[in-house]
Formats: structure tokens, sequence, C-alpha cells
């Protein structure tokens, strides 16, 4: 989907918010991933399998840090109390294509509630309805079991009330009107009185927003607004926090990148230095000012300095490697990826960087090998069996290596597992593998 954001930093926080809360709440062996959707609209859901979309908009639109987090927290009970599952259980028949279609359902719903009910009534709307909407106990439950999570994880409790009460407030004069959240989550009364008679149990709490949750916010409103809408939006208040003033400043240098407007964009970064403000992003959004100007070495000084501050940091990495294969010095940018590896396997970015190395160095088997670990990390096992038969049929890779992705193939059809009746037949035509490797 083109509207899935495809971005190191941001994607990083939601995982990291994420994986706090879920840290703090109910023990559990279920594995989450936080993703983000570009959408202007107010929306979060949960679908099967621990997967936890959030809208853009929802993170603009919140005011603190544990606004945000409470929106999260609720729809992580969504998973840990097993409500899809008990919606899904409680069909007869037909539960893959409802699976399927639910998600469908969902993700439409994001920004056309048109397309949304379409969506619906072409996978049976009786069926699929009852699933897209919780029941009011549902809604309850992981209304309380949020509260807690987000409590335990360190954030103001009041954020869910505080947030879910403005959302009913704006929806007040045109139903019609409400945000996608409340049409996948109807807010009661009596869901917001609950919510505020459990409060009286949680000691408030006086939590700061993060330094990264501010720099997030400034990059979103950055990417999304026109240059000069962004700009007004970041002009400086007659008072400050340190960390908003600190967002602000790269808020600006985040819109005049993008407007390439570079000098503007370097004398911001400047005032950051001058603030002392220690962050990855402050030192990616740098280095790629620097890219965006082809000045590679400068980028990559910047990037190798923010590495050795903040090691772990995968955006500084990525950023490094791409401008290294811009560069074409693919040497370094091939032991980097190779030495992260040695550390962690689990990374589909480092295996498509590395594709792309050896595609710049014409090694068609080990770029189509890296290539078929992308795809077995997103779980297209298919397309990482193609990859690996067009790695064997180059014809450009030693004995170990053809061996290897040999092996690796046959991992991946034990996995498959026999074909089934109905199974598109695969046939390896020379030629067109040798186009497609080119």
């Amino acid at each position: 989907d083109p509207s899935y954001v495809d971005d190191a930093e941001l994607r990083a926080y939601v995982q990291s918010l994420g994986t706090r809360l879920v840290q703090a709440g109910a023990t559990t062996t279920q594995d989450f991933e936080f993703f983000l959707i570009d959408d202007a609209s107010l929306n979060a859901f949960a679908l099967p399998g621990g997967f936890v979309g959030v809208h853009t908009g929802l993170i603009l639109a919140a005011q603190n840090e544990s606004e945000l987090a409470g929106v999260l927290g609720h729809e992580i009970a969504h998973v840990t109390q097993h409500h899809i599952a008990r919606l899904i259980a409680g069909q007869k028949s037909g539960v893959l294509t409802s699976l399927a279609a639910l998600a469908v359902a969902i993700l439409a719903a994001r920004s056309n509630s048109q397309v949304s009910e379409a969506a619906i009534v072409g996978a049976q709307a009786s069926a699929i309805q009852n699933q897209l909407d919780f029941t009011r106990e549902h809604e309850q439950e992981a209304d309380r079991v949020g509260l807690q999570t987000m409590a335990n994880a360190g954030f103001d409790a009041r954020g869910m009330a505080t947030f879910f009460e403005r959302l009913q407030r704006s929806t007040r004069p045109i139903e019609s009107n409400a945000p996608s959240y409340l049409r996948t989550h109807p807010l009661t009364i009596e869901r917001i009185a609950d919510i505020q008679n459990r409060l009286e149990r949680i000691p408030p709490r006086q939590v700061p927003d993060s330094l990264e949750f501010s720099l997030v916010k400034a990059k979103i409103r950055a990417m999304a607004s026109p240059t000069q809408e962004a700009l007004r939006y970041f002009e400086a208040p007659p008072t400050e926090t340190p960390n908003a003033r600190t967002a602000r400043i790269y808020g600006i240098a985040a819109t005049l990148r993008r407007s390439r407007d570079f000098a503007g964009a370097e004398k911001q970064i400047a005032q950051l230095r001058g603030l002392k403000s220690q962050n990855p992003m402050i030192e990616s959004l740098a280095a790629g000012i620097k890219r965006d100007q082809q000045q590679y070495t400068a980028a990559i000084e910047i990037y190798r300095n923010g590495l050795r501050l903040f090691p772990q940091y995968k955006a500084l990495l990525y950023g490094q490697v791409e401008t290294q294969i811009e560069q074409k010095n693919y040497a370094d940018a091939l032991a980097a990826v190779n030495e992260r590896l040695l550390h962690g396997q689990d990374d589909e970015k480092l295996y498509d960087l590395q594709s792309r190395i050896y595609a710049g160095t014409g090694k068609r088997l080990l770029q189509h090998r890296a290539q078929a670990e992308v795809y077995y990390r997103r779980g297209n096992l298919l397309a990482a069996a193609d990859q690996l038969q067009i790695a064997i049929k180059s014809g450009d890779g030693d004995f170990y290596q053809t061996s290897s992705a040999e092996a690796r193939l046959r991992q991946i059809k034990a996995e498959i597992g026999p074909p089934k009746p109905g199974d598109r037949q695969r046939t390896y035509d020379p030629a067109r593998l040798r186009a497609f490797s080119q």
C-alpha cells in the first residue's frame, strides 16, 4: 500500500513506544509489530497476528505522549485479551476469507467510509461487520486493561480519558463526520465514565513528553503539510519548553530540506548544534541534508559520528550505507551491512541493502540470494523461493555459494509444503530468468 510509511525513524519510534507498553502489560508470548499509515484521519487498529496500525493523523492530534500511549494501550489490549480471536472463533465457516476481508475493510475505512462499506459488502457484510465492530464488552475491557498498561509503563493514565473526551466532543454536532477511530471503536458516556472512575484509584503523575515524541510529530508535520503552512506552524511561540524549541527548529530544518532550501536548512541545523541537543534524529537529518547536496563524504562522517553516539540506531546505519551505495563505494557499504548482520539476521532492510550492493557489483547469485531473505522476512515464501531459483540459475556463483542457495531453497520449500490441487505450476524459462536478473 503506498500509504504504508516506510520510514525507519518513524517506525522505530512507534515500535519502541508499543514495545514499552507491551512489556508493561499482561504477560504474553504474542509478538507485536507496530506500523504507520500516512493518513490525516484519527485512527488506529489491531489486526490478527499482533499487528497494530497507527495513522500519522493520530500522532499529530495527540496533545501529549500519554494520549498516544493510551490509544496504543487500548489496541494492544484487543490483542492480548484475544478479542479478535474470539470474534473469529464465533464463526462456523469462512474464517480465512473473513480474516482477509477484515484487514481490507479496516484499511479501507481509514480514509473513505464508502470504500470500506463496499469492501464489507463484497465480503459478506454481516460476518465482517460483526468482526469490525468490537462489542461494548470488548471495548470496556480494552479500556481497563489499556489504562493499567499505560500506568505501569510510566505514562499519565489520564491521557486516555482526555483523548477520548476530546474525540467525543468533536463528534457531537455531526455524527456522520466522526473520525475513523470512532467508526470502529464507538465511544459511550458509560465507557468514559468508567475510565474516569478507575482513574480515581491511580495516583496522578506529571509525565513530560520525550524529545523523540516531539521530533516525530515535527517530522510528520514537515512531511505532510505544504511548505509555507508548515513554516507558519513552526513559528516561535511566546514561551516554549527546551524540547519544544528543539522540535520546532528541527521541523523548520526538515521542511526547508523538503523544499530543497539547503542553505536555510543548514542554518537551522547550526541552531540545533548550538542547543547541544544530542539525538539520533537530528544527526540523521543533518546527514540527509548533506546527502541531498551530494556531499557524500560530509554525510558519511555525520552518520559515523552519529553511530558512535547511538550505535543501535538503525536509521543512521541505513543512511550511511545508502550514501555509500550512491557513492558506488560498495566495499565499505558491504562491510557495514555484513558486520551488522553478524549481530542479528531479522532485519529485512539490511538484506535489501545487501541485495542492492551485490546488484551494483554485478554479483547476480548473491543479489537474488539476499533478495530472497527480504521476501522471506516479509512472509512471502513463494517469492523467496523464486529468487533462490533465479540465484541458482544465474551461473555466476562458486560451488559454495550455489550450494548455500540450494540448501536455503530446500528449507523454504519444506516450510511451504507440498503443492495443493489448483496451485499454479512454476516453470523457469532461462531467457526470462536472465532478463529478470538483469
